[in-house]
């Protein structure tokens, strides 16, 4: 795929962190380098729709983006990034770009378009009500998938059913708020000067703490990333008990893509367990 997207490519080194693409940085024969995202099977709106996340990111909220120079059906063509340096400054640099993303603020939950999370449609029929959208789009809309029934017992399904229930009782209200859909540390890189750079989005409009469910049990970033956003946007009492439940989607989301891969059957479980 590289030669025939790019011209002149000298040097095509594969890189590591796409889970359901290739990724790749190029090499022209004047030494100028790119990235290149891509695959052959990719929804022919898929990386169209990452191209206009990654502006709205940017433009909206000040976030900072790889530049794209272009967004076709197979591909994205992109700036190269440096890797993410693992320093309190990087971290808490990133804390206080989230929490500045989390400013920005809507008048519903969901978006325009849908969207696409991994290789499946990301569900983003609009809604005023947040613990509506969060039971049907979030939750409801992967226990249709045939791999996440296949892995789950009727009471696990009945068990998430009943969260769906009591979902206004387990998250308070909150308001809409611009959400990168995707942020976990495999999702952040730097630019040259080493500060935080966002990649691959699913953008919404959805709680914070949505956001940094992803975040927060994934792998989670030190704890100035945590203080450092709470000194931009002070976090509801009780945030931390509510993050396994808000990452159910993820959890979902593996389920529906790889079937029951590693422990993550296990982790929904807990979550059923303690929330239903």
């Amino acid at each position: 795929m590289p030669s025939a997207v790019v011209p002149n490519v000298v040097e095509a080194e594969p890189l590591s962190g796409g889970a359901v693409n290739d990724v790749w940085r190029l090499t022209l024969a004047d030494a100028t380098s790119y990235v290149l995202k891509g695959s052959l099977d990719a929804p022919a709106d898929l990386f169209p729709l990452e191209a206009a996340g990654l502006d709205v990111l940017h433009e909206r909220a000040g976030l900072r983006t790889p530049r794209v120079f272009e967004a076709s059906a197979h591909h994205l063509l992109m700036e190269v990034l440096q890797p993410r340096p693992d320093t309190d400054e990087y971290w808490e640099a990133a804390g206080r770009a989230l929490a500045s993303l989390h400013s920005v603020q809507g008048d519903r939950f969901g978006w325009d378009t849908d969207g696409w999370l991994g290789l499946l449609p990301q569900e983003n029929t609009p809604t005023t009500d947040g613990h509506e959208f969060f039971a049907e789009r979030r939750i409801r809309r992967y226990l249709r998938e045939p791999r996440v029934r296949s892995a789950l017992e009727p009471s696990d399904l009945a068990g998430l059913e009943r969260i769906c229930e009591r979902l206004p009782t387990l998250v308070p209200e909150a308001p809409s708020v611009l959400n990168h859909g995707d942020v976990w540390r495999g999702n952040l890189a730097a630019n040259a000067a080493g500060e935080p750079v966002f990649i691959d989005p699913a953008v919404c409009w959805m709680w914070a703490e949505s956001d940094l469910s992803m975040i927060y049990c994934c792998d989670p970033p030190p704890e100035g990333f945590f203080h450092a956003y709470e000194e931009m946007s002070p976090l509801v009492d009780g945030w931390r008990d509510r993050m396994p439940l808000l990452h159910l989607r993820e959890h979902l989301s593996v389920l529906a893509h790889f079937g029951a891969h590693g422990d993550t059957v296990a982790q929904v479980r807990d979550v059923v367990r303690e929330f239903s």
